[in-house]
């Protein structure tokens, strides 16, 4: 016991170090070039292409109305960008979801059986992007993120055609698993642009859209994919996702970097081509080499995972809950088809939990009264005043997945109770996955700020890994225990997670002042030069 408590003393002492070298680098450099670059530059100079000096001096920050500012952006500007990304997060998470069918299908022409082709079409996805959930993000946070966004699209886009052109099952599963790992781009990144471009307040609805896309990706991957198959084949579920993609990629070419730091790095060197007495950009984003880079990046969002209450909590929760999409794309057939459905009218079924993803825009309604009755009282606006969704959301879920357990066969049979019974409770289940991806990832996104995009990798990667895991033995688990059992399971699960609202909502404040990344977060942006109606 003493061993671990010394190697957990000195871990601590090791990451409080890393980060103290951070910060004393970046003034170290920017007091450099003060010194040699004397006399400062004046703050005419500066305010006249809206920036200023930070309080000590020694590096340039934007100033308050500089319209180069992605949050300070035109409405047409932020809402094609936002838009665009929206829409490549939702075809690219789609097509997750597509691989259930699609495997249902190839695995007569390439001889596996079910788990086999499942394994290869929709877990090598899904571990693809568990690993891209660690490597792409923190690429965004350091270098920008509009080259990620075309090299996901671009790149998915290939990966589909040859998925549809070749009849090699090898080449197949390698563009499955490196189509994962690109998805991962929208899906983690989005996070940091949207907290890049919009203030606390618009936050609010613009991550509601991202959520509702995001969550519309998944319902409608496995209706399209079985349309599709009964249509064409399995390969045109691949062809059509190519082509939309491509389109979205062109889209993207008109898009505009919105990492911050970058925008204002490339405003400061234009300048000081002009006036080269001007101190450096100010840049928390630092990674000058490879070393550097691999310490405080690429391992970044595992740090959170394991040291940050709000992200373990956060990660497991809406890993669970999100993915239930993928147990449902496996088990709705089988319980649906015992009902007199056929398998592409079951996947019908997913429209359910579209409309309780809909319903959620109500939550948005009542989240923006309590926002501007708060600040209308002169009071400040916390995070967790944003959780009110959650505390809903969370025991929709249980009530739901407990009536749907038993409202279906086998316990439950005959004329007495029809279809539509357990599948108005998908409405439920689809308005609480919404509440819970909505307001959790919110929460994430208010509390780390600057790092939301390796906090949001986090939370991806743990998602990603239990629905990679999952459709491997959802058939086992609803025919060894029955659907009604097997539900029954995901709905205990469920009602433990209503003890997390309370526990933001009453202690969240004192987690995050606790927390070494969420108070850093915050004195970066108040450096900055934002107050809080910016953040």
């Amino acid at each position: 016991m003493c061993f671990q408590d010394l190697s957990l003393e000195l871990n601590e002492k090791i990451s409080e170090l890393s980060t103290k070298d951070s910060i004393e680098r970046s003034k170290m450099e920017s007091s450099s070039v003060s010194t040699t670059n004397e006399p400062k530059v004046s703050h005419k100079g500066l305010q006249d292409h809206y920036l200023e000096l930070t309080p000590d001096g020694n590096a340039v920050r934007w100033g308050r109305d500089n319209p180069k500012y992605p949050r300070n952006w035109s409405l047409f500007r932020k809402t094609y960008d936002t838009t665009t990304i929206c829409a490549l997060d939702l075809f690219i998470t789609a097509s997750s979801t597509a691989g259930a069918a699609a495997a249902t299908e190839a695995k007569h022409e390439y001889h596996l059986n079910q788990t086999l082709a499942t394994f290869c079409f929709v877990t090598m996805f899904l571990l693809g992007q568990c690993l891209g959930n660690i490597i792409l993000p923190a690429w965004s946070e350091s270098f920008g993120r509009k080259r990620m966004y075309l090299l996901s699209g671009g790149l998915s886009c290939s990966c589909c055609v040859i998925i549809g052109l070749v009849h090699s099952l090898p080449a197949a599963v390698t563009m499955r698993a490196v189509s994962g790992v690109l998805s991962a781009v929208p899906g983690t990144i989005l996070g940091g642009s949207i907290e890049d471009i919009f203030n606390s307040q618009a936050r609010i609805w613009v991550i509601f859209f991202w959520t509702v896309a995001s969550n519309i990706g998944l319902i409608i991957g496995p209706i399209m994919s079985s349309y599709i198959i009964e249509a064409l084949n399995w390969r045109w579920v691949f062809f059509v996702y190519a082509i939309i993609l491509a389109m979205i990629t062109f889209l993207l070419c008109f898009n505009k970097e919105s990492r911050s730091s970058r925008v204002l790095a490339n405003e400061v060197k234009k300048l000081q081509r002009i006036i080269p007495s001007i101190p450096p950009a100010l840049n928390h984003d630092h990674s000058p080499n490879m070393r550097t880079f691999m310490n405080e990046a690429l391992f970044r969002p595992a740090q959170l995972f394991f040291r940050e209450p709000i992200v373990f909590t956060t990660s497991m929760m809406i890993s669970v809950a999100m993915s239930l999409i993928y147990i449902f794309a496996e088990a709705f057939q089988p319980i649906y088809q015992s009902m007199g459905f056929s398998a592409s009218q079951a996947s019908l079924m997913f429209t359910a939990i579209g409309v309780g993803t809909c319903l959620s825009a109500f939550t948005r309604i009542l989240d923006h009264q309590i926002f501007n009755r708060r600040r209308a009282q002169g009071l400040p606006i916390r995070p967790e005043h944003k959780l009110v969704g959650l505390a809903i959301g969370a025991p929709c879920l249980a009530v739901g997945l407990w009536w749907f357990g038993w409202t279906i066969p086998p316990k439950v049979q005959g004329p007495d109770v029809p279809w539509i019974l357990p599948t108005i409770s998908l409405v439920l289940v689809g308005y609480a996955l919404t509440e819970i991806d909505t307001c959790l990832y919110g929460y994430i996104a208010d509390s780390y700020l600057s790092y939301s995009a390796s906090a949001t990798a986090a939370v991806a990667f743990m998602r990603g890994m239990l629905a990679a895991t999952f459709p491997l033995f959802t058939r086992q688990m609803f025919d060894g225990l029955g659907a009604n059992v097997a539900v029954s399971i995901l709905a205990s699960v469920a009602t433990v997670f209503c003890i997390a609202p309370p526990l933001f909502i009453c202690h969240g404040e004192r987690i995050r002042k606790s927390s070494r990344f969420a108070r850093y977060s915050w004195e970066i942006q108040e450096e900055m030069g934002k107050d809080e109606d910016d953040i």
